[in-house]
């Protein structure tokens, strides 16, 4: 199972749209989603906020382990390499 950050707040509708895209992979147990509200760090505001919905491989601290709206299906198994 592999450990990823959704990026995210509160009233986003895209990032919604994440979560539903998400939610395959994490009914299979492929992946465990730990959800960060950006609202609550400046510092993620000022990474994130015109950004988001952004996902992280929770293990890559570089953008390279990030991948930014849009996406679907087929561009998150590939980011995660399924």
């Amino acid at each position: 199972m592999q450990s990823i950050i959704l990026y995210h707040t509160l009233g986003c509708h895209l990032c919604e749209d994440a979560e539903v895209v998400l939610s395959p992979f994490r009914e299979a147990g492929a992946i465990d989603v730990t959800l960060v509200d950006i609202a609550d760090d400046d510092a993620l505001v000022d990474l994130y906020g015109i950004r988001i919905p952004v996902i992280r491989k929770a293990d890559v601290s570089t953008e390279e382990g990030e991948l930014g709206w849009p996406f679907d299906h087929d561009k998150v198994s590939e980011f995660l390499n399924f």
